[in-house]
């Protein structure tokens, strides 16, 4: 452990003001958090096709009753795009 000795305004010297270099850190933190949340990448043809419910194929019966069925969503998508 390091001691340090001597007047407050010199130790504040040293150290600096910590609760000013607290708060421009936050403030910092905020305006990159909001500058990340702005940009969003284009989806790509297969996200977009599943977010549409209309394309939603599901299970009819069994264990996995209720679930997509992907495969079928699959073979779907691979023939709309199919030329």
């Amino acid at each position: 452990m390091v001691k340090i000795e001597g007047t407050l305004d010199e130790i504040r010297e040293l150290i600096g003001d910590v609760k000013r270099t607290v708060s421009t850190v936050k403030s910092t933190s905020k305006k990159v958090a909001k500058a990340t949340k702005g940009t969003t990448r284009k989806l790509s043809a297969w996200q977009r096709y599943i977010k549409n419910k209309s394309n939603h194929i599901k299970f009819k019966r069994g264990d996995k009753k209720g679930r997509l069925d992907l495969k079928k969503m699959s073979a779907a998508f691979k023939r709309s795009r199919k030329k």
